[in-house]
């Protein structure tokens, strides 16, 4: 086996000698080439996956990972400023165990912790207090937790219970979120933030949550909401004013065709916020009363003349003068009074309107000359009516005109998109052909280098030739056996009988000397004349 290597060696080293110094470059960046690729698919695929062990760490429960981690023995990488710490994929579950039990993360400075560190000597001033730094801390870990928002703060205005203060005072709150980058908080987002705010706070009442951004934009304003802060009305506004003009330029697209027509709309919402209560009485006749009560007074009195302030009787009229007549003539009187209560029915209404009404709009409709010439104003008109829904009792207005259009720009900037086009194309058809080649210079010297490499693999290649045995050419009178006993002569048979050196015989000689000392390259020299005499 090592007699072989050792001869594949001088082969191959012999086959080397033979290349010209640009097959030796070529042959070298080939080998380097290859060394580096699989050096690189290696270091590849033996590089463990990473993935996020925890993210938006403080620094010191970052530090405390880190540190759990090194004593480990683990590999980590860092992301986001040191917020996100990244360990390999097998390894995330354990060290998740691990950080749990040691308490990691955990932020002692916010939340309901801050309750631990009370103590029995704390004043019930100090106990509100923390309790409600605590509130805040969990409410704004709980903001964080909506997607967009990195960091937020609560301020809790709780006002104090007093048993001396017959009007408790109103509890507000304002948060303050920060966003992430290129992130924006919607309508529904910040509805979610001021209600689980409400919702958290006792006596708290979702129109007295302030929500801002650090932008110092308001999201949210006490007392109004999210649709009756300034910023609430002119998006509500401007919703509705891009609802209506996209209905009407996308009717107006249709009709005339696109870029022939333009629409503005301009409204203005009734955002007051009115109650109003009707109640209404009604009785059907048909109905027995609920109560009746029937009252009868009789009195019989003497005919004796009236004495005193009231009389001998003490009955006075209406205008305090006594009832004389029907005594004289009756000697008394007779009163029947009756109460009937009758079923009544009553409605109570309660109308509340919400803000947000349309109160009035205008709207301005341009469109091209030769397109309105074929669809006509009056009929343009009437489809815009109906579709921005004007309302004339409303005080709405509509304004259709038909002017030429500056097709200039449009023509301008269509060239420029074209030109920008065949740009476009001509680069990647640079890419391309630069990438093809690429690719064909690649593939010539790959195929330069199998060439190369196929003649190298033939000059080292080795065929054993079987040239039997040779008989001696000339008489032994005795054939020594291996232990030096004389056996007797040759064989029998024709003998060649020397009559002195021939040049022919000295060239075997020399020929069968060199086959002895170099085997190998003899037989390489007489496969290469076969082979050429094949050829």
């Amino acid at each position: 086996m090592p007699q072989r290597l050792m001869t594949r060696a001088r082969g191959a080293g012999s086959a080397l000698s033979a290349f010209t110094p640009a097959q030796k470059l070529l042959a070298v960046l080939g080998v380097a080439v290859l060394v580096l690729g699989g050096a690189a698919f290696s270091r590849w695929a033996t590089a463990p996956t990473y993935a996020p062990l925890f993210s938006d760490l403080a620094g010191e429960d970052a530090q405390a990972i880190t540190e759990q981690l090194t004593a480990d023995g683990v590999e980590y990488a860092l992301e986001d400023g040191g917020t996100t710490i990244m360990v390999p994929k097998e390894a995330v579950s354990a060290q998740r165990i691990k950080a749990a039990a040691a308490g990691l993360p955990g932020d002692s400075s916010t939340g309901y912790s801050l309750l631990d560190a009370e103590g029995m000597t704390s004043s019930q001033f100090q106990q509100q207090i923390t309790y409600q730094r605590a509130l805040e801390g969990e409410l704004a870990s709980t903001i964080e937790g909506i997607a967009g928002v990195s960091t937020a703060v609560v301020h809790l205005a709780v006002p104090e219970e007093s048993i001396f203060d017959d009007q408790a005072g109103t509890a507000t709150a304002s948060v303050l979120v920060d966003t992430a980058a290129g992130a924006a908080l919607t309508d529904d987002q910040v509805q979610s933030v001021v209600h689980l705010v409400s919702s958290s706070v006792p006596d708290l009442a979702v129109d007295q949550v302030t929500v801002s951004d650090s932008e110092g934009t308001l999201l949210s304003a006490a007392g109004s909401g999210l649709s009756g802060g300034i910023g609430g009305r002119d998006g509500q506004t401007n919703e509705h004013e891009q609802r209506t003009e996209a209905a009407v330029q996308s009717m107006l697209d249709r009709v005339v065709g696109p870029g022939n027509a333009v629409a503005t709309v301009t409204a203005e919402l009734d955002f007051d916020q009115t109650q109003r209560v009707t109640e209404d009485f009604t009785s059907t006749p048909d109905v027995e009363p609920l109560s009746e009560s029937t009252q009868v007074e009789n009195y019989v009195g003497a005919q004796a003349g009236v004495g005193g302030a009231l009389g001998d009787n003490g009955v006075l009229g209406m205008d305090g003068q006594e009832v004389a007549a029907a005594i004289e003539e009756q000697g008394g009187y007779t009163k029947e009074s009756t109460t009937r209560n009758n079923a009544v029915n009553k409605t109570t209404e309660t109308t509340t309107a919400a803000p947000g009404a349309v109160r009035r709009q205008s709207v301005a409709v341009v469109v091209d000359t030769t397109a309105a010439a074929d669809a006509g104003v009056p009929q343009l008109t009437q489809l815009i009516t109906a579709a921005a829904g004007i309302d004339a009792a409303r005080g709405d207005t509509l304004a259709v005109s038909q002017l030429p259009f500056d097709t200039t720009a449009a023509d301008a900037a269509a060239e420029e998109l074209a030109a920008a086009a065949a740009a476009d194309a001509a680069a990647q058809r640079q890419q391309l052909i630069a990438a093809g080649g690429i690719g064909l210079l690649v593939l010539v010297l790959l195929v330069v280098l199998a060439l190369l490499w196929r003649r190298a693999a033939k000059k080292r290649s080795r065929q054993v030739v079987d040239l039997g045995e040779i008989d001696a050419l000339y008489r032994r009178d005795d054939v020594i056996t291996q232990d030096g006993a004389a056996v007797g002569a040759g064989p029998a048979g024709p003998q060649l009988v020397a009559a002195g050196p021939s040049p022919e015989a000295l060239r075997r000689a020399e020929v069968g000397d060199l086959v002895d000392q170099q085997p190998t390259e003899v037989a390489a020299v007489l496969r290469g004349w076969l082979s050429e005499r094949t050829r």
